[in-house]
């Protein structure tokens, strides 16, 4: 019963903290602005099913992509036997779930593998990151503490696959007497058990109960250390891929609001009929944390910094200032920055900084062609370039900043129609002495 009272304690206080930590998220959420209808349910699963669970876009790399969709499927698969352990230590009872009899025997065997696979895969990224010189991993985006974190998270990883392979080993061991039944079918473990063969039962029994409260409270432990560290993709990443904008890549979402200006400039009569969601907003485009989208925030929060983005933008590859995961890290290191002040004082809020200038600069946006490279290759289906022409939009129309080029197009869309020097009536005098031929 003092077990049972003990676990009971350290899963309110982990639901505790955790609530807490969403609740907050939330009140982020509720900042930001609209952004396009969900809708299409069939199509979005689908999407979901081969981004998110097949893991399609990770393997276009074979085989580090591989080896990331093991951990994946792996976590997937786990997942079931810590709902048991949660059963367990609630009720005090012992494997819970073997009522499912071969589903239970495949879902054990299944974790017992993955187990394995999962601590192999967390050793060949941990020897990547502290042996060798990715390029990818690098940037000025890339602070030590992002290195860290990154570091701390595959450490706990491995610490959850060495107790989980532990406890099952000293499970076997125990079970594997006359007059005892073991539940479930362990692959790995079965052929690991002889380690403690040599050992008495009592100290089996210690190594089997450390190993289980090792596991469950690394758990929870992890479970809160997420959302503040990269890897709250962990949580984040299904639900942004369910939620990606359907649109194809290249198609630029269009300012309602200015449509309607226009329409009320051409058809004034029409201007009372218009509903309020479409009159001029407070600012047109993006400045600051509170201008972003929910998608844009959910992006941000779903990154899982790996550096795909960067890696295939033709900007950044050129030596442009321009990095898409700066970008997106920036968005929730601003939110992370200003949301708490928003969230006490309202959106009059102003701490004198801004997401754009103080942690984008206007270089790093106008270097964007925006080829969509970036979108297309990120495992979470980010849409990058969606948020670079919403901070465009505002450097234009807010603050009429514009590289000189574009300027010189700007002006003569005004004075002539047309993105061309010429007037209308002189736009074919380039062809007048061209005598075409008759034959």
């Amino acid at each position: 019963m003092g077990k049972q009272i003990a676990f009971a304690v350290i899963l309110l206080a982990t639901l505790g903290i955790f609530s807490y930590t969403i609740s907050r998220t939330i009140r982020y959420f509720k900042l930001t602005k609209k952004a396009f209808p969900v809708r299409d349910f069939g199509k979005r699963l689908q999407v979901m099913m081969s981004v998110a669970f097949g893991q399609t876009k990770i393997f276009r790399r074979p085989v580090i992509g591989f080896f990331h969709a093991v951990v994946f499927w792996g976590f997937c698969v786990i997942a079931v036997g810590s709902v048991e352990m949660v059963v367990d230590g609630l009720s005090g009872s012992e494997k819970a779930l073997q009522f499912l009899g071969p589903l239970y025997d495949l879902i054990m065997a299944s974790g017992d593998i993955f187990g394995l696979l999962v601590a192999i895969c967390i050793v060949i990224f941990l020897g990547r990151r502290l042996l060798f010189h990715i390029k990818r991993f690098e940037g000025i985006e890339m602070k030590r503490v992002s290195h860290l974190d990154a570091n701390i998270a595959l450490s706990m990883i491995l610490i959850l696959m060495i107790s989980l392979l532990g406890m099952n080993m000293a499970y076997l061991s125990i079970h594997t007497v006359p007059g005892k039944q073991v539940a479930g079918v362990y692959p790995v473990s079965s052929l690991l058990a002889g380690i403690f063969s040599a050992l008495p039962a009592g100290k089996v029994f210690v190594i089997y109960e450390t190993c289980w409260w090792l596991h469950i409270l690394m758990i929870f432990v992890f479970a809160n250390v997420l959302p503040y560290s990269k890897h709250f993709h962990v949580f984040m990443s299904v639900p942004n891929v369910f939620l990606s904008r359907l649109d194809p890549l290249g198609k630029l979402s269009n300012m309602d609001n200015i449509t309607c200006e226009v329409r009320m400039m051409l058809y004034p009569e029409q201007g009372a009929g218009l509903p309020a969601s479409v009159l001029p907003p407070e600012r047109f485009g993006v400045k600051d944390a509170e201008d972003i989208t929910w998608k844009n925030y959910l992006d941000s929060l779903a990154c899982t910094e790996c550096g795909r983005c960067t890696s295939v933008c033709p900007a950044n590859l050129t030596g442009k200032l321009l990095s898409p995961r700066k970008i997106i890290m920036n968005i929730r290191a601003r939110m992370k920055e200003k949301g708490p002040g928003l969230v006490k004082n309202g959106t009059g809020f102003n701490d004198n900084k801004s997401l754009l200038n103080d942690y984008i600069t206007p270089e790093e946006l106008w270097a964007c062609t925006t080829c969509n490279a970036c979108a297309m290759e990120c495992p979470v289906n980010i849409n990058h370039p969606g948020l670079i022409i919403d901070m465009r939009r505002y450097l234009v129309m807010e603050e009429a900043s514009a590289p000189s080029g574009i300027k010189w197009i700007f002006g003569n869309i005004e004075n002539n129609g047309a993105a061309w020097q010429f007037s209308a009536d002189d736009r074919m005098v380039w062809a007048k002495d061209i005598t075409l031929n008759q034959n």
